[in-house]
Order: C-alpha cells, then structure tokens, then sequence
C-alpha cells in the first residue's frame, strides 16, 4: 500500500482525498487498510489530520489488518512526531493492538 499507491499520491495530491476517501468507506477491508497506510513513507509529510479522520472511522473493527494498521501508521508518524500521537492515543479510545502498536517505539 505505501509503495506503489504512496507514490501515486505524491505525484498527484489532488486525488487524495477523493478516492481514499471512497477507500475507507469501502466495504471490502483491504481497501479500507490502503486507505490508512498509504502515507507509511510520507515522513514529516504524513497529513495527521486525514490519518486521525480515517482511524476514527475504523478505530473499532475487529478486522485484526485493520487494527494492525492503525497501530503501524501511528507508529509510523510518531517518528515524526511524538507528542501528537502520544496524545491521540491517549484520548482516542483505539483497541489494544493498535495502542500497542502505536506506542511500541515511544
């Protein structure tokens, strides 16, 4: 998901939000885990906002890719930028893989 789709991403960031945003309400799960993983290389680029949106729509599946995911793309982003993960996760109300996930390089 990062790599090809990531990449398609940012040559066109126009398209973002228009068709991941048809991803996380997609009923087919692998679609939805695209959706939140496909800025893992974004580094400092990673639009948190979007991330958190996404995360909130998905935060209580059981689907263990998806929890799975939500822990890796705030693990991900908390390289960058500690405190703001560390704080979501605090009041997010996440599942405990993905908290553990999130937290488990901080």
């Amino acid at each position: 998901a990062s790599n090809p789709v990531g990449s398609y991403f940012q040559w066109y960031p126009e398209s973002i939000e228009k068709v991941t945003g048809k991803w996380i309400k997609h009923k087919d799960f692998w679609l939805n885990r695209t959706a939140l993983l496909f800025q893992l290389k974004y580094k400092d680029k990673t639009d948190f906002e979007l991330l958190k949106s996404y995360i909130e729509k998905h935060k209580h599946q059981d689907e263990f890719f998806i929890r799975k995911a939500i822990g890796w793309a705030l693990r991900q982003h908390a390289k960058y930028d500690p405190i703001a993960v560390k704080t979501y996760v605090k009041t997010a109300s996440l599942k405990p893989l993905s908290t553990k996930e999130a937290l488990k390089s901080l």
